[in-house]
């Protein structure tokens, strides 16, 4: 059964697997984000979403969703405005695995974490840890893992980020930032759905 769902708390990650089962990651889901928003207007999602920690999600009932926007302009906006952003991260990570180098990539992708977590709170209360493996890194950057492994020790060398068990510490984000040629997140208000 398709949902529309609120993360209300916790990681998650959209992805997409081929029939051999090579993986893209499509992007990160943090507080605040909707899940299920294609499937409900679409009528089937297409990619699936996995959880990174723990999560905590608020159900809405998807065949209301046009109700809201019938009776609730303001929440719908809000809707809308989600899916802009979300539209927004696609095209900039769609540039990064088309453009960029490995480099630049994998400084983006977590100076990109880093800041989205931050803008919900997460970036203090999980100091500065982002629940991802290398694994990730290279599922949502298109690279090898030994590619990945080498260009993120690289960025660990130039004491900008640490790997622990299944966490990247973010030591420098704006240092990451500057590597990635990337100006930062611009969209800090959020709607309150």
């Amino acid at each position: 059964v398709l949902g529309l769902f609120t993360l209300l708390s916790g990681w998650a990650f959209r992805f997409k697997s081929l029939e051999d089962g090579r993986r893209q990651i499509l992007n990160y889901l943090l507080p605040g984000d909707l899940v299920g928003l294609q499937g409900s207007v679409i009528g089937e999602m297409e990619h699936s979403v996995e959880s990174l920690s723990p999560v905590v999600l608020c159900v809405f009932q998807r065949d209301t969703l046009p109700t809201l926007f019938e009776n609730h302009p303001g929440l719908a906006f809000d809707v809308t405005w989600l899916a802009s952003r979300e539209e927004r991260m696609l095209d900039e990570n769609l540039l990064s695995v088309g453009r960029r180098s490995a480099m630049e990539r994998a400084a983006y992708l977590i100076a990109f974490l880093y800041q989205r977590a931050e803008q919900v709170g997460q970036a203090k209360a999980s100091k500065g840890l982002i629940p991802i493996t290398q694994q990730h890194v290279a599922d949502t950057l298109g690279l090898s893992i030994v590619h990945t492994n080498k260009t993120l020790r690289k960025l660990a060398e130039r004491q900008l980020i640490r790997w622990h068990d299944r966490a990247c510490e973010v030591l420098d984000p704006e240092a990451l930032a500057d590597i990635a040629g990337w100006g930062g997140l611009t969209d800090r208000k959020r709607p309150l759905i």
